[in-house]
């Protein structure tokens, strides 16, 4: 359930809405927009009579929600949410599209990164993305150097104003990822780890949340759900293929269509990352382009100084040549986008 206040509804008339709803058991997220507020009411709602809710003074109407997701949903929270990084770097809305670059996982050879980070910094990218912490199919593969790799990145970090995106696994690492990262990535085997989603909502850092293998759409939106539900608003969205049956030729089925489809539903930002989605390094560009004019909010690609001698997903990932030139022609395109819609001009 939500409840739009009028234009010109006061705090006064705000705060007794809410805490009418509260009084009453129920939890209330107020979501503060240019033109209006709304109210949105958390917990069981079979006890709440509507009419007199909507009897309160400054309510211009309530309204029943019938999506589970309500803290992620439009008819909440109509307008984008735009996270604004201290740096000055946005995310979302109408804000330009950013660019999240840098290898599959931290390796020992810190000179390597650092090449990839000053690559990404002449390009104007404004994130190094980089894996501490690895889940691995195999227990055998590389799991990842863990702090070290986070002492890595932040090093890179500072050597070139490159944001800090890393994954988190586990609700035990989340304070020492927060040391030395801008945003917590949640990867798709771990979109339903329930108890680590709660615990990202009680912190202040941003979260983004990959889409699962095997993933609806909706089952995305209430992942996100979770973090919002527990207090943190901060939360990016990322589309990265879902399993298909034709691995010949990619990886996984890249949705596109998840894009604009979220967007429409939702306001949080959403990112799309063509190197999962296909597996395949010479799909990137054209998947990246097609994401863009499809409305998403970034991409998130893989870059390495060494792909044939990565330790891991070497073959989607771009050598330094091939990231530049690739970004080049995504950074032509964005140039193009027609914010307003969101569309290339043509």
């Amino acid at each position: 359930m939500i409840i739009v206040m009028e234009h010109d509804a006061t705090e006064e008339q705000l705060d007794r809405v809410v805490k009418y709803i509260e009084t009453r058991g129920l939890k209330t997220q107020v979501n503060h927009g240019t033109q209006l507020n709304v109210v949105a009411v958390i917990g069981d709602k079979s006890g709440l009579n509507t009419e007199n809710i909507s009897a309160l003074d400054g309510v211009r109407e309530v309204k029943k929600i019938q999506e589970a997701y309500k803290l992620v949903s439009r008819e909440t929270h109509p307008e984008d949410t735009v996270i604004t990084f201290p740096n000055g770097v946005k995310i979302g809305g109408l804000e330009r599209p950013v660019l999240m670059v840098g290898p599959c996982s931290v390796e020992k050879d810190y000179e390597g990164l650092l090449k990839v980070a000053k690559a990404a910094k002449e390009m104007g990218c404004q994130f190094l993305r980089g894996g501490a912490f690895k889940p691995r199919t195999s227990p055998y593969d590389f799991q990842g150097l863990e702090e070290k790799g986070l002492q890595y990145l932040a090093k890179a970090s500072k050597q070139t104003g490159l944001l800090v995106v890393t994954e988190v696994m586990d609700t035990m690492d989340i304070s020492l990822l927060c040391q030395y990262a801008d945003v917590l990535q949640v990867g798709a085997r771990n979109m339903q780890n329930f108890k680590l989603l709660k615990a990202l909502g009680r912190i202040k850092k941003p979260v983004m949340i990959k889409r699962g293998p095997a993933a609806t759409i909706k089952e995305l939106l209430l992942a996100a759900e979770y973090v919002l539900a527990n207090g943190n608003p901060n939360v990016i969205l990322c589309e990265r293929g879902i399993r298909g049956f034709d691995s010949q030729y990619s990886r996984n089925v890249l949705d596109i269509a998840a894009v604009p489809i979220i967007r429409k539903y939702s306001h949080l930002p959403i990112i799309v990352d063509p190197s999962h989605g296909t597996g395949k390094r010479y799909l990137i560009e054209p998947m990246g382009k097609a994401a863009l004019v499809a409305g998403a909010h970034g991409l998130m690609y893989e870059v390495h100084h060494d792909p044939d001698n990565a330790m891991c997903d070497g073959a989607q990932s771009l050598n330094l040549e091939q990231f530049k030139e690739v970004t080049k022609s995504l950074n032509k395109l964005i140039g193009r986008i027609d914010y307003d819609n969101k569309m290339a001009k043509v």
